[in-house]
């Protein structure tokens, strides 16, 4: 394990404190996107002030933070000032450049680190990492190659015919089923790599799922860990339609084997933050399938939005607890939940049209909880909001998540 990836002492920033030249706490984020605003909203709940590192005027986050420095992630100037006035400072994406995060943690806690936030930024390196600590966490991840020359490219297609049919991934800058591409034959595979420009990439064997989940943990500085109980998840096009949270969801002894490999893979890391790892279930001829680590993302996730409405802590709370280093209280959750993305699509018409949605017989619904992002353009795919159905027990909760899924025309509506 890297250096920078110990265990640090940590002084607790406490909430509505003041420094020695009588500055109000204040915690900073990189990014902001609406995991961002959520963090900045969790922080000024508890009486911090917040400063966002964000280029858009009006991104989510900035628009509400105390202090919105529009800058580019990498600017001197900005990150100066962002360490100027912060006494923390955490990231709400992945893609932020991790030498920025370095340069922030010469004078400042940054959570999670660079060094973690650059594993989770290229494919290669954290595979190596799901593979380094497989025998701690008791799951590996799919099979896969490394491609990143024409020669591994031509071994690839010579020597491991067993990866096909599979799925090429470019190594960075993939999410939401971005730089993804499937292949079913070597010539394929040559053609898929050629479209995506000959970057680096990995190629993994497709294997026979049957679920998909993730699992929500969060580390402070001293080691402590929490965590929630995993959540399953349904995507559509590569993005997540639907998160069931209840008792049940998933086989017991699937559930706690994912549970306990996600605090594992926090652990060997030295993760200081919010975490989600997420697991493929895949059909390996056993009575409840085999557990098998997709990927991770060094910050709170879409999947676990329902925390906000239907736990006691939320993830976004425990982000700004470890980030604080304040002690991590372990969640509970009161009731359970479905999550429901709500992407640009739901603001068009059958021909394309612009049209706001139509909130009333949706707000109307029992236990419904509407939050959208304060984006102010929608497009195609673009994640404007999410709506939680909480309810007094799961076949209450499903029916409503049914009923507001038919209103608003959602994908995953067969998966409620």
């Amino acid at each position: 394990m890297n250096d920078s990836m110990h265990d640090t002492a940590m002084t607790p920033v406490f909430p509505g404190s003041e420094d020695a030249a009588g500055q109000r706490a204040t915690l900073g984020v990189m990014g902001g996107g609406q995991l961002g605003r959520m963090f900045v909203h969790a922080a000024q709940r508890l009486g911090y002030f917040t400063a966002v590192l964000e280029p858009d005027p009006q991104s989510p986050a900035g628009l509400v933070s105390h202090h919105h420095i529009q800058t580019d992630y990498d600017d001197p100037a900005g990150l100066a000032q962002l360490a100027q006035l912060c006494q923390a400072i955490t990231t709400e994406f992945e893609n932020v450049p991790a030498q920025a995060l370095q340069t922030l943690a010469l004078t400042r806690p940054v959570a999670p680190s660079a060094a973690v936030v650059g594993i989770a930024q290229n494919r290669i390196e954290e595979k190596a990492h799901f593979m380094a600590c497989a025998d701690v966490s008791g799951v590996t991840c799919a099979p896969y190659a490394v491609i990143e020359t024409p020669a591994q490219l031509q071994a690839v297609q010579d020597e491991r015919a067993d990866l096909l049919p599979g799925i090429l991934k470019t190594a960075r800058l993939g999410y939401d089923g971005k730089g993804q591409v499937r292949v079913g034959t070597a010539d394929e595979l040559a053609a898929a790599w050629a479209e995506l420009g000959g970057v680096a990439c990995v190629m993994e064997k497709m294997l026979p799922l049957t679920a998909e989940c993730s699992v929500l943990v969060a580390r402070g500085w001293d080691g402590q860990v929490v965590s929630f109980a995993p959540q399953r998840n349904v995507h559509v096009d590569g993005i997540l339609a639907v998160t069931h949270a209840y008792e049940g969801n998933m086989p017991p002894a699937l559930a706690t084997r994912a549970r306990e490999a996600a605090v594992s893979i926090a652990h060997h890391l030295g993760y200081v933050g919010v975490l989600c790892v997420e697991f493929f279930v895949v059909d390996d001829g056993s009575e409840h399938g085999g557990l098998v680590v997709n990927e991770m993302a060094p910050r709170p996730h879409n999947s676990g939005h329902y925390t906000l409405d239907a736990c006691d802590a939320s993830q976004f709370d425990l982000q700004v607890h470890a980030m604080a280093g304040l002690p991590l209280p372990q969640p509970r959750q009161h009731s359970p939940a479905i999550m429901l993305n709500l992407l640009g699509d739901v603001w068009f018409d059958a021909s394309g049209q612009r049209r706001e949605p139509d909130w009333s017989p949706v707000l109307s619904l029992p236990g419904m909880h509407l939050h959208l992002y304060g984006k102010l353009q929608a497009r195609a795919g673009r994640k404007m909001g999410h709506l939680t159905i909480t309810g007094p027990d799961v076949e209450n909760v499903k029916t409503v998540a049914r009923r507001a899924a038919g209103l608003l025309g959602l994908p995953g509506l067969d998966d409620i």
